[in-house]
């Protein structure tokens, strides 16, 4: 047995009546619904049947859908922009850095290597930029703090953890409202970067081993936590979140991690996220 969660504008359990096995549940009037389905089949049928329709289908386990842990990338997941790039723009080398993050993301190139690279060709920048860059452009997705707020309200741990770096991971964990965050350290010299980042450098491994450590450290099976991200350096954590029957969700993901991903959100907002695990609108804070 399975769930099918289906979210979007417009969703209707009618309109997968064929498929459902029991009675469905309507997470939010119009928007999203969970139907019991009997096997992986379902999803494929689901999608076939939803045509164009802007809406994310995905399934689900019925067991330990509430998860206790929720560790998130930043960039492009959480907030809006790649911190990097945007750093980039300060210094005029926006499409020169830019064009390096693409492919690191998409997993064209090995991700520590790429980050050395990047920030070599920031060796100079005032640390002012950093400031301007949070201030200016940093911005919450939409639906980050409700999600926050809903998970921690039912008992959840919350970690940021990101192959950007410590200015931005914790001035976003603060204010999304994360109890941890873990990200790179850029080396500077007291008023400008030095071009070199701290190591041991922050990636795909350690992002694992972030998962790993939080769900030691309360107790849980890997199946009670939901790893979300949206490039190659998300793909280990989500792809053991996902293995052992938590939540391994690609958001707004690369092709490469949206393949690869047990869950994908591609049309919704970071609420997606809570109906994924059954909450339904009457539970979600507003924040």
């Amino acid at each position: 047995m399975f769930v099918l969660n289906v979210i979007g504008k417009g969703v209707s359990p009618d309109a997968f009546a064929v498929l459902a096995t029991a009675r469905p549940s309507v997470l939010a009037a119009g928007f999203a619904c969970d139907i019991p389905v009997e096997g992986r089949a379902a999803l494929l049928a689901a999608r076939a049947m939803a045509g164009d329709a802007p809406w994310d289908i995905n399934l689900v386990a019925p067991q330990n859908r509430r998860k206790q842990l929720l560790i998130a990338d930043m960039d492009s997941t959480i907030i809006n922009v790649e911190c990097l790039d945007e750093l980039a723009d300060m210094a005029g080398l926006k499409p020169q850095i830019a064009a390096i993050t693409e492919r690191a993301m998409r997993g064209e190139l090995e991700f520590e290597a790429a980050l050395k690279e990047r920030v070599s060709m920031l060796k100079g920048l005032h640390l002012e930029a950093l400031v301007r860059t949070y201030d200016e452009r940093v911005r919450l997705n939409p639906g980050a703090k409700s999600l926050l707020a809903t998970m921690r309200a039912h008992g959840a741990h919350t970690m940021l953890v990101s192959g950007g770096f410590g200015f931005f991971t914790r001035r976003v964990a603060a204010a999304a409202g994360f109890h941890e965050e873990r990200g790179n350290i850029l080396l500077d010299d007291g008023t400008h970067l030095t071009g070199a980042v701290a190591e041991p450098i922050l990636g795909r491994e350690a992002k694992l081993q972030a998962l790993e450590d939080g769900a030691k450290a309360l107790g849980i099976t890997l199946a009670q936590t939901l790893a979300v991200g949206d490039g190659a350096n998300d793909l280990a954590m989500i792809g053991a979140a996902g293995l052992h029957g938590g939540l391994g969700v690609a958001y707004h993901a690369k092709p490469v991690v949206a393949e690869a991903a047990g869950a994908s959100i591609a049309h919704n907002d970071l609420t997606a996220l809570l109906y994924l695990q059954g909450y339904s609108d009457s539970e979600i804070i507003a924040a």
